[in-house]
C-alpha cells in the first residue's frame, strides 16, 4: 500500500463495478478509507459490499452504502455514513449514473429524468452535503465524472445534457469552494466497462462512425477501450496536495493519454455602432465573418 491518500476518507459513488470500483481499490491501496456505493445489493458482477470486502481483505478500511444518490436524502445519508464510520470526509468522486439511450423524438420523460437525475442531480446532491463538511475543515477534493458526450453526441441527448451540466456544475462549484481549500474538477474517462462494452453501445458507435459523426481514431478508442484501472492514477493525483491549485478544470483520461479541455472563450465577434443590425446585414456578414470556416456537424440530407 502507498501513502498518497493516507488517512483520507473518500466516497466513490457507483463503485460496485467498472471505473468506480477501480478508483475505490486504487484509493484504498494509497491509504484512503473508502465508502463504496451502488443502488442495491446483489447486482450481477459485484456491488458495494463485494468491493468493500475486497478492500478489507487487502488490509484496507471500507464501508458499503446502498442507495441512489439521485435522491436528496440518500446523498445526505452516504455523507453521514462516512462521518459516522471514519470521523470525517475528505474526497468525493461522483461516478454514479444511468444512461437511457433513445433518439430525442422517441425519448420519454422518464428516460430523460433517469439520466439527468442520476448523473447531474446525483452529483449536485453529494456536493451539497459534502461541501458543507469540507468547508468547515478547510480541505476537500470533489471529482465529477463527465464524458466526451458533453461536446456533442447522438442517440442519448439526455446523457449528453447531463454530462455538459456536470462541466458547468464543476466550474461553478470550484469558484464557490476554492477559498476554503476545496477543489472541484471533472474528467471524461474512456475505459472498458459493462456499459461501454455492451453490444448495443458498440452498435451505436459503429452507426455513428459509418454516418461520419465520429473519426476513425475515436471509433477505435471506444471499441478497444483501456482497462478501468488506467483512470485511477490521475484521479488520485487530483486528490493530493500537489494538485491544490487545480480547480474548475475538465480533463480527458484515455489510458495513458491525459488531456486538458480548453476553457470556453469568445472565438470571433462582429460589431456595429449606431442602429441595430438588420437581418439583411446579418445574412451577409455572419457566414463570411462570424462563421468563416464553419461546417454544420449534421447537415440536412439531400433529397433523393
Amino acid at each position: 500500500m502507498g501513502n498518497y491518500l493516507k488517512d483520507r476518507v473518500a466516497i466513490i459513488t457507483g463503485s460496485g463495478q467498472g471505473i468506480g470500483k477501480a478508483i475505490a481499490l486504487a484509493m484504498a491501496a494509497e491509504g484512503a478509507k473508502i465508502v463504496t456505493n451502488n443502488r442495491k445489493p446483489g447486482t450481477q458482477g459485484g456491488d458495494a459490499e463485494t468491493v468493500a470486502q475486497e478492500i478489507r481483505d487487502k488490509g484496507g478500511e471500507a464501508a458499503p452504502f446502498f442507495g441512489s444518490v439521485s435522491e436528496f436524502d440518500q446523498a445526505e445519508k452516504i455523507i453521514q455514513l462516512a462521518v459516522d464510520t471514519f470521523g470525517k470526509l475528505d474526497i468525493v468522486v461522483n461516478n454514479a449514473g444511468a444512461d437511457a439511450p433513445h433518439m430525442v423524438w422517441n425519448m420519454t420523460e422518464e428516460e430523460w429524468d433517469r439520466s439527468v437525475d442520476s448523473f447531474l442531480k446525483g452529483s449536485f446532491n453529494c456536493i451539497r452535503f459534502a461541501s458543507a463538511l469540507m468547508k468547515q475543515q478547510k480541505w476537500g477534493r470533489i471529482i465529477n465524472t463527465t464524458s466526451t458526450a458533453y461536446i456533442g453526441t447522438v442517440g442519448h441527448c439526455n446523457y449528453g445534457a447531463a454530462k455538459a451540466g456536470i462541466v458547468g456544475l464543476t466550474r461553478a462549484v470550484a469558484r464557490e469552494v476554492g477559498r476554503y481549500g476545496i477543489t472541484c474538477n471533472a474528467y471524461a474517462p474512456t475505459a472498458g466497462t459493462r456499459f461501454t462494452l455492451s453490444a448495443d453501445i458498440a452498435a451505436g458507435f459503429k452507426k455513428r462512425y459509418e454516418a461520419g459523426l465520429m473519426t476513425k481514431e475515436r471509433f477505435e478508442e471506444l471499441t478497444n477501450p483501456p482497462n478501468p484501472a488506467t483512470v485511477a492514477p490521475f484521479i488520485i493525483y487530483l486528490c493530493t496536495d500537489a494538485a491544490a491549485d487545480i480547480n474548475g478544470r475538465t480533463f480527458d483520461v484515455t489510458g495513458n493519454n491525459i488531456a486538458l479541455y480548453s476553457e470556453p472563450v469568445k472565438e470571433k465577434f462582429i460589431f456595429k455602432s449606431g442602429d441595430m443590425w438588420t437581418v439583411e446585414e446579418l445574412t451577409d456578414i455572419v457566414p463570411n465573418v462570424l462563421l468563416s470556416g464553419y461546417q454544420n456537424p449534421a447537415p440536412a440530407e439531400k433529397s433523393k
